[in-house]
């Protein structure tokens, strides 16, 4: 009996030494990217921009991103207006589809499936760029001629995901919702003009604001975490696999969890 009381306790013991460990290396990681954020906005603001560099990531985080994330958009778009008009032939309300594709578009799936699509193509190959860098050391030769790779390797790449996204986000918006026009138009014989004039007539300024001030958050997000987990990458070629799955599995959870952070703070705080 006694026996069976100490092995309950030793058992109840390591799970809470288990859960102290990941909680502190939960908060060493929140702590760690902080910090890059902070060094990144002060090198932003006391360094000059390398605008070739800068324009060299705008076009891998953005232009080489839109087809993927035009293609994304377009079948959401579709699937979200078979699937509304499949509810609100119910009520007799299917001509309702367009103000519904369009604000949820708009409002949540715009900016969060372009940064999904981003975080999954840009972020992994950031922090695989990166982590090749340092498990090869040349973020240390780097350093050691004086240049400073915060500078050098994340101010560009941060400046580049922030302006792109909410252009990416754009351009999903409007082939999102032109995706539910295709089949409004084609296969619920909702009249053309009708469905623009409704999807139009819905939307108000703070829709439209909300998304894209999520977008430039979910363009800092995939930035930093790619960057940090590309500097913190050991082990050859195995710790770059292991840290770009990391980076791409944290930046979706801090997408998610700052989108709702964002609708929270606009649709309860500012209503």
């Amino acid at each position: 009996m006694q026996f069976k009381y100490r092995k309950k306790i030793l058992a109840i013991r390591h799970a809470l030494a288990a859960f102290g460990s990941k909680s502190i290396e939960l908060f060493r990681e929140a702590g760690g990217i902080s910090i890059l954020f902070a060094k990144t906005l002060y090198s932003m603001a006391t360094a000059a921009w390398r605008r070739s560099h800068i324009m060299d990531q705008m076009n891998k985080i953005g232009v080489t991103s839109l087809p993927l994330v035009l293609l994304t958009a377009l079948f959401t778009g579709m699937v979200l207006a078979l699937q509304s008009a499949y509810q609100l032939r119910t009520f007799n309300a299917v001509r309702y589809t367009a103000g519904l594709v369009s604000l949820s578009i708009i409002r949540e799936l715009g900016p969060v499936l372009t940064a999904m699509v981003v975080a999954g193509r840009v972020g992994a190959s950031i922090t695989a760029e990166l982590g090749t860098m340092k498990v090869t050391e040349q973020i240390d030769a780097l350093v050691s001629l004086g240049t400073d790779p915060i500078k050098y390797l994340v101010v560009p790449r941060f400046i580049a995901a922030v302006l792109m996204l909410p252009l990416l986000t754009v351009y999903a918006d409007f082939i999102g919702m032109f995706g539910g026009y295709i089949v409004a138009v084609l296969k619920l014989d909702i009249g053309s003009s009708l469905y623009i004039r409704d999807s139009f007539d819905v939307l108000i300024f703070k829709d439209v604001f909300t998304g894209l001030i999520k977008s430039f958050a979910f363009g800092a997000i995939i930035a930093i975490v790619g960057c940090y987990q590309g500097f913190r990458t050991s082990g050859g070629a195995e710790g770059v696999g292991k840290a770009t799955t990391i980076s791409v599995v944290t930046s979706l959870v801090l997408i998610i969890a700052s989108d709702c952070f964002f609708t929270a703070i606009f649709y309860f705080v500012f209503p």
